[in-house]
């Protein structure tokens, strides 16, 4: 096994660090921590004892994963955790904390990217390949879905659903659930187009692409889906909408395709 470990870092006794991981100056990795291969713990960043972290991550300076949920009810014996995936890059001053309650689980996907002083709160889901501009904020129980683009110093409430392939406008306040393939934005937010340049990168052109134009024309006219193509897409759309949403929805303006 091969390690590099700062002289100045402390690492409890009872951790786990994969192959080909480093550690930098006065990082901190709390006893009970699970750390997987070709990680990098930058300087001064703290992982606690409650995380269970996949291979490829990348922790830069002042990092702080794992801490205890901003719950005042919250008591700091309650075993819970912070799951993170592979492949995910959390930049300067992130934070992320673990679940509120007993045996939960906070949990971040795979090859998502954490630009600085974003946070994510108590149990929230991340999905894969999704992006946090800077200061993003979110709040707790909050579910965010694959390649989702939230611009900087976006907030969401606790308890919000933002769907697959969701771009949110930069410094938008989100209260209710953003419907997924949409751009959102604006003061109230609104749905206002298909996230068209995000769904070309994905590959979802042609027929997928056209089934999904329709199916938010009938959104925005509160009719039903059931008569359009079942593509893989229109079957994510309806099974997230079927879920009984805690916050309710954002409202459409003009949807543009």
């Amino acid at each position: 096994m091969t390690q590099r470990i700062h002289p100045t870092a402390y690492l409890g006794s009872a951790i786990l660090l994969g192959e080909n991981t480093t550690v930098g100056p006065f990082a901190v990795i709390e006893s009970g921590a699970a750390i997987g291969a070709n990680c990098h713990i930058g300087a001064h960043a703290v992982v606690h004892g409650h995380v269970k972290m996949g291979h490829g991550n990348v922790l830069h300076p002042h990092t702080v994963l794992g801490g205890l949920p901003q719950d005042t009810s919250f008591n700091a014996e309650t075993v819970s955790w912070l799951v993170c995936g592979d492949n995910n890059v959390f930049r300067e001053g992130f934070t992320a904390h673990r679940a509120s309650k007993e045996h939960a689980e906070t949990r971040i996907g795979n090859d998502c990217y954490f630009m600085n002083n974003s946070h994510v709160a108590h149990d929230c889901q991340i999905g894969d390949r999704t992006i946090f501009a800077n200061n993003v904020a979110i709040g707790g129980f909050v579910e965010v879905g694959n390649n989702v683009f939230m611009g900087g110093a976006v907030v969401a409430h606790q308890f919000c659903r933002i769907g697959s392939f969701a771009i949110v406008q930069g410094t938008t306040g989100l209260n209710m659930d953003v419907i997924p393939f949409m751009l959102i934005g604006g003061r109230p937010a609104r749905h206002y187009k298909l996230n068209t340049v995000g769904l070309r990168r994905a590959g979802i052109t042609g027929e997928r692409y056209s089934v999904l134009a329709q199916a938010f024309r009938l959104l925005k006219d509160r009719k039903s889906l059931d008569e359009l193509e079942e593509t893989a897409e229109l079957k994510y759309l309806k099974d997230w909408l079927s879920v009984k949403s805690k916050r309710g929805l954002h409202g459409f303006v003009d949807i543009s395709t």
